[in-house]
C-alpha cells in the first residue's frame, strides 16, 4: 500500500544528527523491504536496537502437513479451536503451503510478557471477536470486530484485548501483501471506482516511546522457527518516524460492493493481494438486478486456485447449515457450486447480509491433524440431492 505517513519527531534531513533536546543521540534504523528497493521507513530510536544480550532458545513452530495432496472439499467447525491464555500459543495452523498459513487463534489474555516479530511473514489479522489495541513500535492502532490488521514482516509488536473473548482469523503470508493494483492509479492513489480508498486505511495514531535499559524478551519467527532473545532496551524505543512500511487497519465494513445487473465473478470482492494468493470481502449488498438474475453464484471449476471460506456472520446464501467460524476449503481441480436449493432460493432475493472473509491460493493446500481435528463431516458430499 504505497502511502507516506510519520508520527513522532524525525529530523528536517535524513541521515544527519538528531539529537534529544538534552543533547543525547538518536539512533537512525531503516526499516525496509526488497533490499533497499522496496517500501521502507526511517525510524529514530532513544536506545540503540541491536543491543542483544542472549539468545534464550530456539524451537520449531512449523506446521505439519496431515494431508500433503488433498482432493476432497472440507467443512471446518472454527470456533471449536480451543482458547489459550498466550497469544503465540493460540495460533492453530490448519492449511498452509510454501507461500501462506492459514490460522486459528482464541486468545484469552494480552500480549504484555513479551513481544514479538514476524520476520517470515506479513501478518493479516482479521477481528471475528474481541477489541483492543494492537500496540508497535511504530504506534498503535484500536480494533474491534470485523477490522483487517495489517501487520508487515519483521514488525515488533504486542497486543491488548479488552475481554478474554476473543476469535481471530490469521493468515501468515510469506509473500507481500499489498491492495490490489487494478484500483491505485501509477502514483498509487487508490482510483474513483476502488471499493476503498485512503480515507478507509487507518495507520497507527499513537507513538509509545520509552527510554529504558533492562531485560526485554523479543520473540522473533524466522524460517518456521521462533528464538527467543533478551535485549538490554526496550523494543518501544521509537521517538519519531516516517516512510511507506508500516501497520494499518482497514474494516471490512468499509469495503463498498460492486454489484451488476447478472452475478459478478469474485475477484470484484478482492481486498488484499500476493502474487501468490488473494483474500477477498463477502459483505452486505444489493443482490443483481436483471429481472431473471440468478443471484448465487454459478457452479465453476477450480483448476488454478484452491478457494478457502471463512464465514463470519449473516446467512451465507450459496451454502447450506453453515455457523460462525466455520471454514470450507475446495481444492484446485474440482467444481464447485451453490448447494442443492440455494440457487433456486436466491431467485427473486434482493438482497445479502452476509458476511465472510475469503483466501485463494494458487498453490494447493496442506492440511493440518489441527484441521482435521474440527473437520466437519462428509462435506464433500454434501451437493447430493436427495
Amino acid at each position: 500500500m504505497p502511502r507516506y505517513h510519520k508520527l513522532g519527531n524525525i529530523p528536517k534531513k535524513r541521515h544527519t544528527i538528531f539529537k534529544s533536546p538534552e543533547g543525547k543521540f538518536y539512533y537512525e534504523e531503516l526499516f525496509g523491504t526488497i533490499g533497499f528497493d522496496g517500501m521502507s521507513s526511517l525510524l529514530y530510536h532513544t536506545q540503540r536496537p541491536t543491543q542483544v544480550k542472549e539468545v534464550l532458545k530456539s524451537y520449531s513452530v512449523e506446521p505439519k502437513a496431515a494431508i500433503e495432496k488433498n482432493m476432497k472439499s472440507l467443512s471446518l467447525k472454527g470456533f471449536k479451536v480451543e482458547s489459550k491464555d498466550d497469544f503465540l500459543e493460540s495460533r492453530v495452523p490448519v492449511l498452509f503451503n510454501s507461500d501462506c498459513t492459514i490460522v486459528l487463534s482464541s486468545p484469552k489474555k494480552s500480549l504484555t510478557d513479551y513481544f514479538y516479530k514476524n520476520t517470515d511473514s506479513d501478518e493479516v489479522i482479521f477481528i471475528h471477536k474481541g477489541s483492543g489495541k494492537l500496540r508497535t513500535y511504530l504506534g498503535n492502532i484500536d480494533f474491534e470486530y470485523g477490522d483487517y490488521l495489517m501487520i508487515p514482516r519483521g514488525m515488533i509488536y504486542q497486543i491488548s484485548f479488552n475481554t478474554e473473548d476473543n476469535r481471530l482469523f490469521i493468515v501468515e503470508s510469506k509473500r507481500p501483501v499489498y491492495t490490489p493494483k487494478r484500483y491505485r492509479n501509477w502514483f498509487g492513489q487508490h482510483l474513483e471506482h476502488s471499493p476503498f480508498c485512503e480515507r478507509d486505511i487507518h495507520p497507527p495514531y499513537e507513538l509509545e516511546t520509552y527510554d529504558e535499559k533492562g531485560d526485554f524478551i523479543l520473540k522473533v519467527k524466522k524460517q518456521d522457527m521462533m528464538h527467543e532473545y533478551l535485549y538490554a532496551a526496550h523494543p518501544f524505543s521509537v521517538v519519531g518516524w516516517d516512510g511507506y512500511n508500516f501497520p494499518y487497519k482497514f474494516s471490512i465494513h468499509d469495503f463498498e460492493p460492486i454489484t451488476g445487473r447478472v452475478h459478478l465473478p469474485p475477484p470484484i470482492h478482492q481486498t488484499f493481494e500476493t502474487d501468490a494468493f488473494v483474500i477477498c470481502s463477502f459483505v452486505p449488498r444489493l443482490y443483481d438486478y436483471h429481472p431473471e438474475a440468478i443471484p448465487a453464484p454459478y457452479n465453476h471449476s477450480n483448476i488454478d486456485s484452491d478457494e478457502v471460506l471463512y464465514y463470519v456472520d449473516g446467512d451465507f446464501m450459496s451454502r447450506n447449515n453453515i455457523e460462525q467460524g466455520q471454514i470450507t476449503l475446495h481444492p484446485a481441480g474440482i467444481p464447485h457450486g451453490p448447494h442443492p436449493g440455494a440457487m433456486e432460493r436466491s431467485i427473486g432475493q434482493k438482497d445479502t447480509q452476509e458476511l465472510a472473509v475469503m483466501v485463494d491460493t494458487f498453490k494447493p493446500l496442506k492440511i493440518t491433524q489441527q484441521a482435521l481435528d474440527i473437520q466437519d463431516g462428509d462435506y464433500y458430499q454434501s451437493w447430493l440431492e436427495h
